[in-house]
């Protein structure tokens, strides 16, 4: 018997299936949609910070498997949702998770290890202590946006690439906070809600990738009633 709040639900490609608690945190459109943005190659070997439920990495297999991918998950109960979502999905050899805050990367493996690095980090400021998974899920007290690019830059090889989704209202911090650490925002786009309300930013940057940056047009991911437009949702995923 499922237990309250949790359901499977059909991802709708390649047969892949996600467990949503909804009394934890339930991913959203920003995971699709920074999904269908990250780039991977088969030899590559790509981090995720802040895995939640382990949706984006889980996606990624189908989209462009590579080498292996390893998950940063600082709540526990997060961790073993994504776990638990790998292991439904028989994705065990290819996703690994560690149920450690990403600023402590180094204690599991090497600096300069990975090719790729992804993320959609909890991004709303943080003004009261978070008391739940969900609220810590939304809230940077556990990942401040120079611990993100901190960990992202010193994660990455020469040359390799971070894709990363923030709140558009804080694209400045995040793009100072990039450059801080030497990743270059090479592509970038913002997504609207089909009221002409900018929502997010969404960032390719490139470790010592030098300057030039190309804006690519926003998407727009609702219609005029609200609803999601059909070309987000996770069975147009490839």
């Amino acid at each position: 018997m499922a237990k309250s709040g949790r359901q499977i639900e059909d991802l709708e490609c390649e047969g892949l299936k996600i467990i949503q608690d909804k009394s934890l945190y339930t991913f959203s459109s920003d995971a699709v949609i920074l999904a269908n943005f990250v780039r991977l190659k088969k030899s590559d070997v790509a981090a995720e910070i802040g895995t939640g439920s382990g949706v984006i990495s889980i996606l990624l297999t189908a989209k462009m498997p590579c080498q292996k991918t390893i998950a940063f998950e600082a709540q526990e109960e997060m961790f073993s949702l994504a776990k638990e979502n790998i292991s439904l999905n028989k994705l065990d050899e290819k996703i690994e998770v560690i149920n450690d805050k990403v600023q402590n990367f180094a204690k599991h493996i090497s600096k300069h290890s990975f090719d790729v690095v992804f993320s959609n980090p909890p991004y709303m400021k943080t003004t009261e202590k978070p008391i739940s998974v969900r609220q810590r899920a939304r809230h940077d007290e556990l990942l401040k946006i120079d611990e993100l690019c901190k960990a992202a830059s010193e994660m990455l090889k020469d040359k390799g690439k971070f894709f990363v989704v923030y709140s558009s209202e804080r694209s400045c911090e995040l793009i100072h906070n990039l450059l801080k650490y030497n990743l270059s925002p090479k592509e970038m786009f913002f997504t609207e809600n089909g009221k002409g309300r900018v929502v997010l930013v969404v960032i390719e940057a490139v470790k010592n990738g030098g300057h030039g940056v190309k804006v690519l047009p926003n998407l727009v991911t609702n219609d005029q009633s609200g609803e999601y437009i059909e070309k987000l949702h996770t069975k147009n995923f490839l």
